[in-house]
């Protein structure tokens, strides 16, 4: 497949451009700590509801309009499910952010032994706040949180890293295979970690108070977001369905906080225990070295079976046909 710049382009300047809009407005009206609620005592600020609708549904936005724009046609959307070659892929996108999240936790609990609180303090405090009865065994908590965030998670959050994953897994990732396979994920994963720079600097994922703030925080969400893009590109492409990808998003943000769950002090969180710490991602970053390396470097169809049923529309604007 070879790199269709012009589209590439125009793709990027939308799904930049709208991310990036949302973001200054984010920021002109009080930054993710003082947004003003929109309705009073529910919580609902301005900035969740530009988070959640306006930017992380940016790359998806960008995907559609680029097609309309570019008389693309909707051949190749990875929007098919793919379940009879692809669901082993399923599985894993499920259930291997969990086992990504623990290992990068125990990583980092065994290099800085004093932030790990076996007593779960953070917990019993919490639920002294919440008026919850004192004799609630928080270790029953970290199992329902668990249970949660690996069995329900998947599924809720879906509905809004489908808006990601739709621009950047089934979009992006495939147009810049003509790189070869590894450039295709690692600069779809860096592109990816670049356009959250803006909610990053205003203390998304890492706060505000942290050594260095926000550039360091900035570099960090870029080898946060190469590493598990390797999986989720990984996962996209062999199983020929955006769909592995969504769900594997949505897993990492439901358990990404279990680790927190055990800290006594203030670690550093540009370091963990959360995977978008450089050792909390720890796993992932094996994970996608092997991933890497296992992949051969040109690009081919045999690794992405959604190429073998859906027509292919390469060229610039060669395609008439929005039918799909």
């Amino acid at each position: 497949m070879k790199l269709e710049t012009k589209r590439v382009a125009i793709y990027l300047a939308f799904a930049f451009g709208i991310a990036w809009a949302c973001g200054l407005v984010i920021y002109l009206t009080g930054g993710l700590v003082d947004s003003p609620q929109l309705v009073p005592g529910t919580g609902i600020t301005l900035a969740v509801v530009l988070l959640a609708v306006g930017y992380m549904w940016s790359p998806a936005v960008a995907h559609v309009l680029t097609r309309l724009i570019t008389r693309e046609g909707w051949q190749e959307t990875r929007l098919r499910l793919q379940l009879r070659r692809g669901w082993p892929y399923w599985i894993i996108a499920w259930f291997a952010p969990a086992a990504m999240t623990v290992l990068g936790a125990i990583l980092f609990f065994a290099i800085f032994p004093r932030y790990y609180d076996p007593s779960l303090t953070m917990i019993r405090d919490l639920l002294e706040q919440t008026g919850q009865p004192v004799s609630v065994n928080p270790w029953a908590i970290v199992i329902v949180q668990t249970a949660t965030g690996v069995l329900a998670a998947p599924l809720v959050n879906s509905l809004f890293t489908f808006g990601e994953e739709f621009g950047w897994r089934a979009y992006l990732q495939p147009k810049l295979m003509g790189l070869g396979r590894r450039k295709a994920l690692l600069l779809t994963g860096v592109i990816w970690g670049v356009w959250h720079w803006p909610v990053t600097a205003m203390g998304h994922n890492y706060g505000l108070a942290y050594p260095g703030f926000p550039w360091l925080g900035m570099l960090a969400m870029v080898w946060f977001t190469s590493v598990i893009g390797a999986f989720l590109g990984w996962v996209t492409l062999r199983s020929g369905s955006v769909w592995p990808a969504v769900i594997g998003h949505a897993a990492i943000n439901g358990i990404s906080g279990l680790g927190m769950l055990f800290v006594q002090g203030t670690p550093n969180p540009l370091i963990g225990p959360p995977p978008v710490g450089l050792i909390g991602s720890g796993a992932w970053a094996l994970t996608a070295a092997w991933i890497l390396l296992k992949l051969k470097p040109s690009a081919s169809s045999t690794d992405d079976p959604a190429t073998k049923q859906e027509t292919t529309s390469s060229s610039w604007p060669h395609s008439e046909d929005s039918s799909g």
